[in-house]
């Protein structure tokens, strides 16, 4: 398996953010998301979806597609968000047919969705903006065990290429004038899709095995990219750091 390596992050036209050492952007990704779970404060966690909202600006991050992906994300708790305020205990506001929706449970749910919308949004800025292998391979110079970073790698290498698979098999079906139905003829039309979808994955996993271990493939893949940490990646760290205490200190002291 070849991987060509990204262009250099010290371009003129690269932004700052996709400049810094991707270790750098990793623990920071992961330290935001663990901060802003801890918060329960909603003016702290629009504070928290502000930062998020800065450095996805500051990536540069292209705007209907990050929107699109957010609200993709969205698309998974409204329902949860829909129905906390008549689930959960507290001072009722008002009811419908009955059921009777709590304050408490209308600000629980307005600070999932905040939590949520703050980490994805840091999580594309920081991570989402950052090249596969070049995530996979700061992963491993972070101590990652060698097998997750290799099962990373290949999940992104060879996804694109089940999707086309399967994107064939339904035209396939297409053609033989297949539509489906809430009918037991669909249902075992699409069991035998998903059936073939495996068999056809590991007969490709077999073929490209034995062509890895022709190239002299032993278990492992070389990781040719090295990472150093310049003075210049020195101000995010410090910056981030100071904004995350001040948010903790803010609510569990202050």
């Amino acid at each position: 398996m070849t991987y060509v390596l990204p262009a250099t992050t010290t371009a003129p036209d690269v932004p700052p953010l996709k400049r810094l050492d991707p270790r750098l952007r990793i623990v920071a990704a992961v330290t935001f998301a663990i901060a802003t779970v801890a918060l329960q404060s909603l003016l702290l966690l629009c504070i928290a979806l502000l930062a998020a909202i800065a450095l996805m600006l500051a990536a540069k991050l292209p705007p209907v597609q990050t929107i699109k992906r957010v609200i993709a994300m969205d698309t998974f708790i409204i329902a949860m968000i829909f129905f906390l305020p008549f689930t959960m205990d507290g001072t009722p506001m008002f009811s419908v047919f009955g059921f009777a929706a709590s304050y408490e449970g209308l600000i629980r749910a307005v600070e999932i969705a905040l939590t949520a919308n703050a980490i994805v949004m840091a999580m594309l800025a920081l991570v989402g903006s950052m090249e596969e292998v070049t995530f996979g391979q700061a992963l491993y110079a972070l101590k990652t065990p060698a097998k997750l970073v290799h099962l990373l790698l290949f999940t992104v290498r060879y996804i694109e290429v089940l999707r086309q698979e399967y994107q064939r098999l339904r035209q396939a079906m297409k053609c033989r004038g297949f539509r489906p139905g809430t009918n037991g003829h669909t249902y075992r039309s699409f069991g035998y899709l998903i059936g073939m979808m495996l068999i056809r994955a590991l007969e490709r996993s077999e073929r490209i095995m034995d062509a890895m271990k022709c190239r002299g493939f032993t278990g492992s893949l070389p990781m040719t990219q090295r990472f150093h940490f310049q003075a210049s990646d020195l101000a995010f760290p410090c910056i981030f750091t100071l904004f995350l205490t001040a948010l903790i200190v803010k609510e569990y002291v202050l």
